[in-house]
């Protein structure tokens, strides 16, 4: 477009800029406490907002946030009772926010609650930010105000007065850009993806930017595919871009019919990606390593030796956990550890159980190794039991078993304090991912273990060493 003479002096079509204050940050359970907006046409600009009653309480932190507490709202008209009145002033219009998806997801939720579907082109400042000042690091709101020394109408974190800033950031940008540079930058950023045949168009509407994972579906109800991602609405576009796809791609692509998704933070994301893959085995993901019949290995006495006894992980039993170590996939990864052990320290093959035990050590033949030079004569009572036990105790350490630290389930916590998300784990396993500690008992007591997710725990666990939530 070449010519300032459109319908109003940002672009060629009606908009609207939105600013939401809200109880949290989830559009699924927390609601709406104030709406502004600014609308933008061949008439004029106009200005509306209204507080309205999220019908819950605020928390805390929100309320020091945005300076709306409990008491502003209480005689507020709810949602359902401005519904009329704020439908018509957002149908037909570019919605233009801030982080656009957020406020989007709110107030389609808040319609869908009402039975009332709500959609629009959506435009997001932060996306236009990156795109015209590409060398600018930060984005935020806050970040254009002292930018662009955007003067602020009213308080910060109020609805109306956010939603003022945006068209005032575009003003600027239009004194700063070539007019075409900026509608250019506007309407890539308003393209329509493109989507699979059998897809409904909708549901891309309702992907959220937030992290977590995505399952693609065939219309039989196949699981294709399992991902996860920082910005799940990003990561699945970006599988349906046409360029630099394979022949795999588009075969999944063609049967694509349905998509779910579940939002959770980085370490939420990774557990649920494993325990999708390994409950749905989706036909397009690399198969995962099998974890059959994970096992561990466990030292026993038998005379005046500790032999190795490679047992199942669910037959263990009550044993002493400084003689257990593992886990391991299969009962082959424990032979072969035993193997490199014998293989590269001098380890006897027999007493490791590898080739089974013979005599006892002073009175028995030799194993395949010793006259190679490859074993310290353990079989051959050259080398003593006990000292034989000790090397391979310090040799296994890193291996060890570690047992569980808590005296029952703990919540790993992630996500804002007025939406937290906690990952409920007992003894080395993923139970699930609840709201509030009161819905512990809706998860399943126990739960498989599974060697992926056990790696994961272990880990996070010991980055987060005194942060764990005891119920």
């Amino acid at each position: 477009m070449s010519s300032r003479e459109t319908m109003n002096p940002y672009y060629s079509e009606p908009l609207v800029f939105v600013d939401l204050e809200t109880t949290g940050a989830t559009p699924a359970s927390d609601r709406i406490t104030e709406v502004g907006l600014v609308q933008v046409d061949e008439h004029g600009t106009r200005r509306w907002s209204s507080l309205v009653n999220p019908q819950q309480a605020i928390p805390p932190f929100i309320q020091q946030l945005t300076g709306i507490d409990d008491a502003m709202v209480a005689t507020a008209p709810t949602f359902a009772e401005l519904a009329d009145t704020l439908l018509p002033m957002l149908e037909g219009r570019v919605f233009v926010a801030h982080n656009a998806r957020f406020d989007y997801g709110f107030l389609k939720n808040e319609f869908k609650r009402l039975g009332i579907r709500f959609s629009a082109r959506v435009l997001c400042t932060v996306k236009l930010s990156r795109k015209l000042y590409p060398h600018e690091f930060k984005h935020s709101l806050d970040a254009l105000v002292t930018r662009h020394a955007l003067v602020i109408d009213g308080d910060r974190h109020r609805a109306l007065s956010d939603a003022v800033l945006l068209p005032a950031f575009l003003d600027v940008a239009l004194r700063e850009h070539p007019f075409e540079t900026v509608q250019q930058a506007i309407a890539e950023l308003l393209r329509k993806p493109r989507i699979p045949a059998g897809l409904d168009p909708a549901v891309i509407d309702e992907l959220p930017e937030t992290s977590g994972c995505y399952t693609f579906y065939a219309a039989d109800g196949a699981a294709l595919l399992v991902g996860r991602s920082p910005n799940i609405r990003k990561r699945v576009l970006q599988h349906f871009a046409a360029d630099a796809r394979k022949p795999r791609e588009l075969e999944m692509l063609a049967r694509l019919a349905r998509i779910d998704w579940q939002e959770a933070g980085e370490f939420g994301a990774l557990l649920n990606e494993a325990r999708l893959i390994r409950s749905l085995k989706p036909t397009y993901n690399p198969k995962p390593k099998k974890s059959v019949g994970v096992c561990v290995l466990r030292l026993i006495g038998q005379g005046d030796m500790l032999v190795p006894d490679i047992v199942a992980l669910a037959e263990l039993g009550d044993v002493d956990p400084h003689l257990v170590f593992g886990p391991f996939r299969a009962r082959r990864d424990a032979q072969r550890l035993l193997e490199k052990l014998a293989d590269g320290t001098g380890l006897c093959r027999k007493l490791l159980g590898i080739e089974g035990l013979g005599l006892e050590p002073r009175t028995g033949t030799a194993c395949s190794a010793q006259p190679l030079g490859k074993c310290r004569g353990a079989c051959i009572g050259r080398e003593s039991s006990a000292t034989h036990h000790a090397r391979l105790l310090s040799l296994l350490e890193k291996h060890r078993f570690a047992p569980w630290p808590h005296q029952g389930p703990v919540g790993l916590v992630e996500g804002p304090e007025w939406s937290p998300l906690i990952h409920v784990i007992d003894r080395w396993c993923y139970l699930g991912t609840i709201h509030d500690p009161a819905e512990l008992d809706t998860l399943q007591a126990g739960a498989d273990f599974d060697f992926d997710a056990y790696k994961l725990i272990q880990f996070e666990l010991k980055r987060r060493a005194g942060q764990v939530l005891r119920f």
